[in-house]
């Protein structure tokens, strides 16, 4: 059974390869550490296994990172950067205080370094973590075309153009056309919102107008309110379930609770209203194996978008921070850079 799982994961990463840019076809590849780092991705895992199985809601947060990276400048870990200043992308309202993961990120570059120092991309380890989250969350495993580099650049103004909870069926379709991901593929990832968590800042206004108009269960939207009461600050740590039912496991509940009138923010409820994108949901719905099937090819091709490769960026020594120019330099980088947080212009480094 093993080994035709692997199969199986070859043959779809071997097909959605053939959707690709040429560029990303050309450079990126399954199997790009075997002979660099043959661990790499054992390694990987084991750092994300050990951190799920203290805190199951990580699996969710590597999967919005990784979402996250890829939607601002590409899939250059970008979203790793830490400005003093909090001038970076994970210091955005879309990311902070919501993202989750990092320490997780940390973990698995430490002992990727030990074992293959300044050999594999912080943009690698973390499409890995999103892959192996995906894997221990819905038992699903798909092989993930490596050869990622780094980028130098973290922009706090950059972070706005992600999706967003209050996003209409016209916006989200736009935002993710422009990532080269179809309406189907955007329904498709919706669905990792089934393991997912939510502040109450990004559902409850919303979500009165919703229930004005018909669109959300009154008792959901009572239990909401009762959650939320008090806690409607964009600080507020307050939280809950988007999937009340299977909340630890990536299934296809999200869409029939989407059909109840059970999603969470506008953004999901968006999903059945639009006459285009309402057979994506009813697909997914009622075949949870057709369903797991893109998500991964969709994945994959989402880990795909802009990515750095060759000797564009760097190799990161520390997910967290840029290379100072003498790292750059040894890691082959051909563009020495310095860093310097910029309380202005947001950007915390620069080529």
């Amino acid at each position: 059974m093993a080994s035709s799982n692997w199969l199986v994961a070859v043959a779809m990463a071997v097909a959605v390869a053939s959707t690709l840019p040429a560029a990303s076809r050309a450079q990126l590849q399954v199997g790009f550490y075997n002979t660099r780092c043959p661990n790499a991705e054992a390694l990987v895992r084991q750092a994300v296994v050990a951190a799920i199985a203290n805190n199951s809601g990580l699996a969710a947060g590597l999967i919005r990172l990784h979402f996250h990276d890829c939607f601002v400048r590409g899939c250059d870990a970008s979203v790793l950067i830490f400005s003093p200043n909090g001038t970076a992308e994970r210091d955005a309202p879309p990311n902070n205080p919501s993202l989750r993961g990092f320490e997780v990120v940390d973990a698995a570059k430490a002992a990727v370094e030990a074992a293959c120092p300044r050999t594999v991309s912080c943009a690698d380890i973390l499409a890995f973590a999103a892959r192996d989250s995906v894997n221990l969350t819905g038992n699903t495993f798909y092989q993930v075309p490596a050869g990622r580099r780094d980028g130098r650049i973290s922009n706090f103004n950059d972070a706005f153009s992600l999706p967003n909870p209050n996003a209409t069926a016209t916006e989200l379709v736009e935002g993710f056309r422009n990532k080269s991901l179809t309406a189907e593929e955007m329904v498709i990832l919706s669905g990792s919102h089934t393991i997912g968590r939510s502040h109450c800042a990004s559902f409850i206004f919303k979500n009165r107008e919703r229930l004005a108009s018909g669109t959300i269960s009154p008792a959901y939207q009572a239990l909401l309110e009762a959650l939320c009461a008090g806690n409607t600050e964009q600080s507020s740590n307050v939280t809950t379930a988007i999937d009340l039912s299977t909340p630890a496991t990536l299934d296809n509940n999200y869409y029939k609770l989407l059909r109840l009138n059970l999603g969470l923010h506008f953004s999901d409820d968006q999903l059945i209203r639009d006459a285009t994108l309402l057979p994506f949901v009813n697909a997914s719905a009622c075949n949870e194996t057709g369903w797991k099937e893109k998500f991964a090819a969709a994945m994959i091709k989402m880990g795909n978008i802009d990515v750095l490769t060759g000797t564009q960026g760097e190799i990161r020594l520390n997910c967290s921070a840029v290379n100072a120019p003498s790292s750059s330099a040894s890691a082959g980088t051909m563009i020495i850079d310095t860093v310097f947080p910029d309380a202005d212009g947001g950007e915390v480094a620069a080529s």
